[in-house]
């Protein structure tokens, strides 16, 4: 394995242990403490402010209207479309139901890199998917012994709508991501989702007491800026430059166990061999993806038999 791979998978399993962090720590602001909008956009406007400020020290790298165009549409696709309906979503239906429909992000970059990069689908990429699923779906399972909140068909298609946008944001983008730093990408997104999102949270914002706010209260919320936003999101653009939509997207299946891990750490859980089963497929599944070819790969082993 190259060492740009090496250092693309330790970005993404480091991003989704964090990510995962994040769950039960949002979570236990939510809603009860603050609104999940407030809390989404403190993400988007902080994680801006952050990138922003950052990329004063570094660099200046020049990036053209013809591509900040593009990152203002990336922007719709990897965080207004995916941050804003998933909440929406959430709360129209259960918690089970929507882990599940997030459990289809793999699936869904396997098909769009199919149909828009032309990347095979093979049956060791299709298994390793579906190993890495089941792992997901076991672990939430047995984590959620009642399922809270209402089954809704339509909370479920909101969800999925968020899937699909950031499967979308992987295999559309990946070009224009891979062309500047992972700061510089992030700091013009960040900026156009806050513009975007704005008008949604408006209302929202107006009602918010800061006053009313305790350290313990604002010290998650830090975490959930600095590095579920900030430093999650430098990761995920380290391992996007040179990684495939549908490898960068099997480290999802993460998050489920490091919340749960999170969770028994917390004293809130226990341990169980749910969690190891579900580890256990998600490593094996991604191993089978990695090791699936590209269509880079092919079309150069074709050439060589050929020349041969």
């Amino acid at each position: 394995m190259e060492h740009k791979a090496i250092k693309g998978h330790i970005a993404l399993f480091a991003a989704n242990i964090l990510f995962g962090l994040n769950n039960p720590i949002s979570r236990s602001l939510i809603p009860e403490t603050i609104s999940p909008y407030f809390l989404t956009f403190c993400r988007l406007v902080g994680g801006m402010l952050l990138f922003w400020f950052f990329s004063l020290f570094l660099p200046k790298e020049k990036v053209p209207i013809k591509d900040v165009i593009l990152l203002f549409f990336a922007a719709i696709f990897a965080l207004s479309a995916n941050q804003l309906p998933f909440i929406v979503g959430l709360s129209m239906t259960s918690s089970i139901d929507a882990a599940i429909v997030i459990t289809l992000l793999p699936v869904m970059s396997m098909v769009f890199a199919f149909f828009i990069l032309r990347e095979p689908i093979s049956s060791k990429k299709v298994v390793g998917v579906c190993i890495g699923a089941l792992g997901a779906v076991v672990l939430i399972y047995s984590s959620y012994h009642i399922a809270t909140g209402t089954r809704n068909m339509w909370g479920n298609s909101i969800v999925f709508s968020a899937v699909i946008a950031f499967s979308l944001y992987l295999t559309l983008f990946k070009d224009l991501i891979s062309r500047y730093s992972p700061v510089t990408v992030m700091k013009w997104m960040f900026l156009f989702a806050s513009i975007q999102c704005y008008p949604f949270f408006h209302a929202e914002l107006m009602q918010v007491s800061i006053q009313s706010f305790d350290m313990y209260t604002f010290i998650r919320i830090a975490y959930v800026v600095i590095i579920a936003t900030f430093i999650t999101y430098i990761l995920l653009a380290i391992g996007q430059k040179v990684l495939r939509p549908t490898t960068l997207s099997m480290y999802n299946y993460l998050q489920p166990i490091v919340a749960s891990l999170a969770a028994v750490a917390m004293g809130i859980d226990s341990l169980g061999i749910h969690q190891l089963i579900a580890a256990l497929c998600v490593f094996i599944g991604v191993y089978l993806v990695t090791q699936s070819k590209s269509r880079v790969q092919i079309e150069a082993q074709e050439n060589n038999h050929q020349d041969k």
